[in-house]
């Protein structure tokens, strides 16, 4: 009895300790003046082999599972050299979908070298299940992440179309002009702007593509696989410790202890082999790049990257 009592203490007291952690950080956080009770997404119809039309602007669906179009299998040019692209399957019973995180990342690109904000924000939505899946202790931080997704899109709501009747926030590029131009991007102190906001899930983004470029790689020359706790933590001090004070830190330390093993990430993309999940995982990361690059070069044009 005392064996089965440790490990559930543990837990508790881990659980305890990192909710504590997380609510006084929110007051170093920026607050949204109210939360949505629906998607901001747009439907998209997929005409049989045809590629995904890119969404535009963001519009109002009644609820999340109106929101969701059936994404197409991984194209050839993400492949690995010599290897077919690979059939990313559907996983019945859970929320967390990789075909439908490819989807939305791929539609998010659009010719301009700009970045679509409705996919992008849809992307998010899967990320946000991918974290969730993994536990009480991920969601709890997770949240975080959620606040700033949908702070985006109250804003977007609030935002008058332009001249040329397409929103404000259609895009990346898009949102920091009408920001600049307005004036409510601070370089000197705190502010809830699109920009701020959009800055803090791009940071987050990196952590997740390092993690899964981690979870992606083979056995060490001993034939060990790294945990994924091991990857969370080298991922998270290379893309957010630099920006969070001590006390995230040691609440992010916590959740590294509590991710499951391998095992289940693995699960999570419906696979049961890691021979199996390269693959894929390769196509998601490859998308992850090419949006966070895209990012990155925006922001980086309009000195925004270290937005306080």
């Amino acid at each position: 009895m005392v064996s089965l009592r440790r490990p559930l203490l543990r837990r508790l007291l881990l659980s305890a300790m990192l909710a504590l952690l997380l609510f006084l950080s929110s007051f170093w956080l920026p607050a949204t003046d109210g939360k949505l009770n629906h998607c901001v997404q747009k439907p998209k119809k997929i005409q049989k082999n045809s590629e995904p039309t890119p969404s535009s602007a963001l519009t109002v669906c009644p609820s999340p599972s109106k929101c969701q179009s059936q994404p197409p299998v991984a194209p050839a040019r993400w492949a690995e050299p010599d290897e077919a692209p690979p059939l990313i399957k559907d996983c019945p019973g859970q929320s967390f979908q990789a075909r439908l995180l490819l989807l939305h990342l791929r539609s998010s690109l659009s010719q301009e070298d700009d970045v679509l904000l409705d996919a992008y924000l849809q992307g998010w939505d899967q990320l946000l299940r991918f974290m969730e899946s993994l536990g009480s202790m991920v969601s709890l931080f997770s949240q975080k992440v959620k606040e700033k997704v949908d702070l985006i899109r109250q804003l977007s709501i609030k935002q008058p179309s332009k001249d040329d009747g397409k929103s404000a926030y259609r895009s990346v590029r898009s949102m920091v002009e009408a920001e600049l131009k307005e004036g409510v991007v601070s370089f000197s102190h705190r502010t809830d702007s699109g920009c701020r906001t959009l800055l803090r899930l791009h940071r987050s983004l990196l952590w997740l593509k390092l993690m899964l470029e981690g979870l992606s790689e083979g056995p060490d020359a001993e034939g060990r696989y790294r945990t994924p706790g091991e990857l969370c933590r080298e991922a998270y001090q290379q893309a957010l410790a630099p920006h969070h004070p001590w006390f995230l830190q040691r609440a992010a330390e916590l959740v590294f202890l509590a991710l499951p093993e391998r095992r289940f990430f693995l699960q999570l993309v419906c696979v049961e082999r890691q021979e199996e999940a390269t693959p894929t995982l390769r196509v998601l990361i490859h998308a992850l790049t090419q949006v966070h690059g895209r990012t990155q070069r925006i922001l980086e044009q309009n000195r925004m990257l270290e937005l306080p």
